[in-house]
């Protein structure tokens, strides 16, 4: 008879134009040996500009203040992109720390997971006390019940489980509190069934709490549960 297989669900409910031809080259195509003659030559004058006609300079306390404008124009130019970039940069710090407590949730998760439902017959009276550290809430207790309700059982038909995480997602993060998906692939035996493998696809949803710096999973449904074992 194989072993009873722990089932999550039993324990609780992100180019440029071209340059023209050289002006001298231009030039040389365009010159005439005739020359103007001389009246022709307009007089070179150059215009003076009387003194009379300039305005009164500026006042002093005008010009100081023209200079104060244009350096508070510049110091709210600078504390402007200083904002921008400090707003910036906080974002940026934000989504970093986000991303990191998504990876430590997930890492939890993962295994939280692996710990529960692996066990051999020679460690199953320890099963509970390994997975405790990750366990809080009532689920603690309700797992460990669990436990001990199958341990007489599994440990009789020398039954091995081992259970190996393919994928796991954040699929929530609010605070202190998580929820993530876990999928995997869970393998058992038990001399009883002549050691052939039972294989089963399972996924899990967990509910976690952050408690101090660590995670734990305070709840634990079974989303898919998929019986992969030969059928002979």
């Amino acid at each position: 008879m194989e072993g009873q297989q722990p089932v999550a669900g039993d324990l609780s409910e992100e180019a440029p134009p071209e340059a023209g031809p050289p002006e001298e080259a231009l030039a040389d195509e365009t010159a005439s040996d005739e020359t103007l003659p001389d009246e022709t030559l307009p007089d070179e004058t150059l215009a003076v500009e009387d003194p009379s006609e300039a305005g009164p300079p500026a006042p002093s306390w005008l010009r100081r203040n023209s200079r104060r404008v244009a350096l508070l124009s510049s110091v709210g130019l600078f504390v402007a992109a200083g904002a921008f970039a400090g707003a910036t940069a906080q974002a940026y710090l934000m989504d970093r720390a986000a991303v990191a407590l998504k990876e430590k949730v997930a890492r939890t998760a993962a295994e939280a997971i692996t710990t529960l439902w692996s066990y051999t017959p020679a460690d199953m009276d320890k099963l509970s006390e390994r997975s405790a550290k990750y366990l809080g809430g009532d689920f603690g207790q309700q797992y460990r019940r669990y436990v001990d309700a199958i341990a007489p059982e599994n440990k009789q038909a020398e039954v091995t489980s081992s259970t190996q995480v393919v994928a796991v997602a954040v699929e929530s993060l609010r605070g202190s509190e998580a929820t993530a998906i876990v999928y995997t692939n869970t393998t058992s035996t038990t001399p009883k069934s002549n050691n052939i493998p039972s294989l089963k696809y399972l996924s899990y949803r967990l509910e976690l709490q952050q408690q101090d710096r660590d995670w734990r999973v305070t709840k634990m449904t079974t989303v898919t549960s998929l019986d992969l074992t030969p059928k002979l």
